[in-house]
């Protein structure tokens, strides 16, 4: 059963690069920002903001970006969408943060890469908060990212119960859930750079989490604990949903997969 239609939300975009990086993939195509450069037909970053307007609730978009790159992102924005920018700021939380001034509402977080984001994707991530839930984030199984592309992910989060991956797709049910964004202030790259996982989970629950003593729920509910707030995972069955653009490896995953679909569609 699809879940029902989410409260109206305002979705949040991290499409600012780090200061001073030059990504690879902007770099071979000549494009200022990862964002743009193109996949299928169209950048990154508006497959993206397709699945995003095509998501029943949405009130706005707030896309983060440097100042330097917002007018090439707003020339791709479909026409008629309720998108605003925001200037990023020098890490993620600052950013999440700066976009969610004023924002009375829901908020979907996702990143300009996330070019597999379905409506479906998006929903089902509101769903718990109109339940209760502070934050829920998006997971899918190891076993569901290989079936969807065997080389779509080689780092998976390891519990007592199954291995997991992110898919860059969380939901905050307000201002007060907003103590979350502290996860994303060095960098939500948890699985490349175990040491930001202390800060995140407590050097207790990383040691239980790496002896694999933890479910995914158990983990989930000391995070709760952490943060004072109701967490919620949100275990998506198409493995696509884990699959962003990171390098050349994941560009061209996402490539056959966005093709696939397009092709199913056409059948």
């Amino acid at each position: 059963m699809s879940p029902p239609d989410p409260a109206p939300f305002t979705a949040i975009v991290l499409a600012a690069q780090r200061a001073g990086v030059v990504d690879p993939l902007a770099a071979a195509v000549g494009v200022a920002n990862k964002s743009l450069v193109p996949i299928q037909g169209a950048p990154l970053i508006r497959h993206v903001l397709d699945a995003l307007v095509a998501t029943p609730g949405l009130a706005r978009i707030r896309v983060v970006v440097e100042s330097e790159t917002e007018a090439a992102i707003a020339a791709l924005v479909p026409r008629g969408a309720p998108v605003d920018f925001v200037i990023a700021a020098d890490n993620l939380a600052d950013s999440v943060y700066a976009a969610a001034v004023g924002v009375g509402q829901p908020m979907l977080i996702t990143t300009s890469d996330n070019v597999l984001l379905t409506p479906g994707a998006a929903r089902a991530v509101l769903a718990p908060l109109a339940d209760g839930a502070d934050v829920a984030l998006a997971l899918c199984t190891e076993a569901s990212v290989r079936a969807a592309h065997p080389e779509g992910q080689r780092r998976f989060y390891r519990f007592a119960d199954d291995a997991y991956s992110n898919c860059n797709l969380y939901a905050l049910g307000g201002t007060d859930a907003m103590r979350a964004a502290e996860s994303f202030r060095s960098g939500g790259q948890f699985a490349k750079k175990p040491l930001r996982m202390i800060v995140v989970l407590g050097p207790a629950n990383l040691a239980l989490l790496l002896i694999k003593r933890l479910s995914l729920r158990g983990a989930i509910r000391r995070l709760s604990r952490r943060f004072r707030l109701r967490v919620e995972p949100v275990i998506l069955a198409d493995g696509a949903h884990a699959i962003d653009v990171d390098n050349a490896r994941t560009y061209a995953c996402a490539e056959f997969l966005l093709a696939k679909r397009r092709q199913a569609l056409a059948a």
